[in-house]
């Protein structure tokens, strides 16, 4: 840079600097300017804040606008307060907020806690009713009701509109009856409902409350249920989450557990049908969580009710079954269908038998071990025939045994094994002994034993019923428990299941050692027939003492049974009236099974001979 350069950016600089000096204000100047800053300021923070009032009162005014313009306006504010109703077997608690069922208590039962069972109550519930116009669609969960017309066991929620205009939910209950009518009906609503909208729509919740000691047993009877209108019921899994769209016409929804229900009933159907259940966690006090929504008839004019109904009670086959008296096929509700009984036949069997003969000796004072008792003697009557015969099926094939000994020595060849079957059940033909006799007495005693099987833990009876160790005969008897839950075990060894496990594998050993017929077996099947009463310990382990309990009493008698046919009924005996069937003139003539057996055996006789006559032929023309 050189020297002129230089001055000339010190006298540009010096020019700046003192134009500056010059331009600066006075202090009075300063004073005036800052006056100034301060009145702009302020008249923006009022800007603001009156923009701020406006914006607030054109809210308040839109809001008053959409409050008074509602139907229910009215009682949209209020303090929720409890109506309660009851009569001999249940006490229902209304909330106010939503004129709903808010709380249900059972008076007949109690829960573990030793108190009268509270089905649901508080948040356990809600409900919630739609109703439409044309501007607003009003949902009865956001609204005061008026509770009148109150009686010892009824009640009127009303949602008023006015004096002249509101909807009427009634409740109304009967003297020994679980059943709760409920009606909704509208007066002087017709300019304040839409018309042309025939329909209400309904949202239904309930978390199901564990009411058993057993989490997993009572989950296996816990499922949502319902019944198509005109057909049959069905439920959603009771196993994992589960949910159904259903766009026929059902009759009810129930939300049951294993010995109570909670059941929705519409005399005019429930239409689009949306169903979801979903598992609540162990430990929670919760089984089930279930949620409903579906839509019913509701007449906005008033002329007519919309009739519907509650259940809330237990799951008892003849007080459910009861409802349903005098009624004709296309009416009856089947609620009895909420008592597992099995299927087809298996249920026929525990109506027309078991639940009678159970309950006649419930009748007669006996505490439930007995009828238990004597009810599997009653049982093990009934089939005694079927078990004498397969019995004597097994002492005719057994008393052969040094005859089958004599035949396996004869053909001890795998090779021979055709040979020596076919001389086997020739023998067996001469002496008129069929291998499969015993098989069909067996297999027609099977369906009472698995009737008893579905009976049992649904008895509501044996509930908190104690007999021996026992002290809840619907629930496990725990009498080793830890505190770590252990796969296929859980977290206890129930007694009675340990002692039926015990008793099978004896009878079992007994059993094979009395059927030794001198036929060999398969490999690994005499140890096979060990498995089974081993997997009783981890299959039935958290199943009703009551039910593994009947399975012991069962298992002894079978035992008891077979030592006694074995006293009385002599092998000797047995073997002449054999020998003196093979020596008599009648023609022995093949039926049955035996039949098929033989014609068989000779089909692959012949298929084995013309294989060898084939491999013949190879062989020759090889050469």
């Amino acid at each position: 840079m050189d020297k002129n350069t230089l001055v000339g950016f010190v006298l540009i600089g010096a020019v700046l600097i003192g134009f500056t000096f010059l331009q600066r204000p006075s202090e009075k100047q300063l004073i005036a300017q800052k006056h100034f800053q301060d009145s702009i300021q302020a008249l923006a923070k009022k800007d603001t804040a009156n923009k701020a009032k406006a914006a607030a009162f054109t809210d308040s005014v839109a809001a008053q606008a959409v409050d008074t313009a509602g139907t229910f306006y009215n009682a949209a504010k209020g303090t929720e307060s409890f109506t309660t109703i009851e009569n001999d077997l249940v006490k229902l608690t209304f909330s106010n907020k939503g004129g709903r069922v808010y709380s249900a208590m059972l008076k007949k039962y109690n829960g573990q806690d030793k108190k009268p069972l509270v089905l649901f109550d508080k948040e356990d519930v809600s409900m919630n009713f739609f109703f439409y116009n044309k501007k607003e669609k009003i949902e009865t969960k956001d609204y005061y009701f008026q509770a009148v017309n109150k009686s010892d066991s009824s009640v009127t929620m009303r949602l008023a509109a006015s004096n002249d205009s509101y909807i009427d939910f009634t409740y109304t209950m009967h003297k020994g009856n679980y059943m709760v009518d409920f009606s909704i009906k509208a007066n002087g609503m017709l300019d304040k409902l839409s018309p042309s909208v025939n329909y209400v729509d309904i949202e239904w919740n309930q978390k199901l409350r564990q009411a058993e000691r057993g989490y997993k047993n009572e989950g296996r009877y816990a499922y949502l249920m319902y019944k198509y209108d005109g057909a049959d019921t069905d439920h959603l899994s009771e196993a994992k989450n589960a949910d159904a769209s259903i766009t026929g016409r059902l009759k009810w929804i129930g939300y049951k557990t294993q010995y109570f229900s909670s059941v929705f009933i519409a005399d005019q159907d429930f239409e689009k049908n949306v169903l979801k259940s979903s598992l609540e966690t162990e430990g929670s006090g919760y089984l089930k969580n279930y949620s409903s929504t579906m839509t019913t008839y509701f007449d906005a004019k008033g002329s007519k009710a919309t009739n519907m109904h509650f259940y809330f009670g237990p799951n008892h086959y003849k007080t459910l079954k009861a409802f349903d008296a005098g009624k004709d096929d296309a009416n009856k509700l089947e609620l009895d269908k909420l008592v597992p009984l099995g299927w087809s036949f298996l249920r026929w069997i525990n109506k027309v038998f078991t639940i009678n003969v159970f309950d006649w000796l419930t009748g007669l004072g006996l505490s439930m071990g007995w009828v238990l008792f004597f009810m599997t003697v009653i049982v093990k009557a009934v089939i005694f025939y079927f078990t004498f015969k397969s019995y004597m099926s097994s002492a005719r094939m057994r008393v052969l045994k040094p005859q089958i000994d004599l035949i396996n020595q004869k053909y001890p060849k795998k090779e021979d094994a055709l040979k020596k079957q076919q001389e086997t059940m020739s023998l067996y033909s001469k002496y008129g002994v069929s291998p499969m006799s015993g098989c069909l007495p067996m297999v027609l005693q099977m369906p009472i034993v698995i009737a008893l099987f579905m009976f049992v833990p649904s008895a509501i009876e044996l509930r908190q019923q104690s007999f021996l160790w026992a002290d809840d005969l619907s629930t496990f008897d725990a009498f080793i428990q830890w505190n770590q839950h252990i796969p296929f075990v859980g977290n206890h060894i129930s007694l009675f299941c340990l002692l039926m496990s015990l008793a099978n594998i004896l009878n079992t050993k007994y059993t094979m050692n009395q059927q030794d017929t001198g036929q060999q077996q398969m490999p690994g099947m005499k140890a096979m027939m060990y498995v089974m009463p081993i997997m009783f310990i981890f299959i039935l382990n958290d199943y009703a003492s009551g039910l593994n309990y009947y399975y012991l009493l069962s298992t002894l008698i079978s035992i008891i049974t077979m030592v006694v046919l074995k006293k009385v009924v002599s092998d000797d005996k047995i073997l002449a009236k054999l020998e003196a069937y093979k020596s008599s003139d009648k023609p022995k003539k093949k039926t049955g099974l035996m039949a098929k057996m033989a014609d068989m055996q000779e089909q692959q006789e012949r298929m084995a001979k013309e294989r060898d006559r084939l491999k013949a032929e190879r062989l020759k023309r090889g050469k």
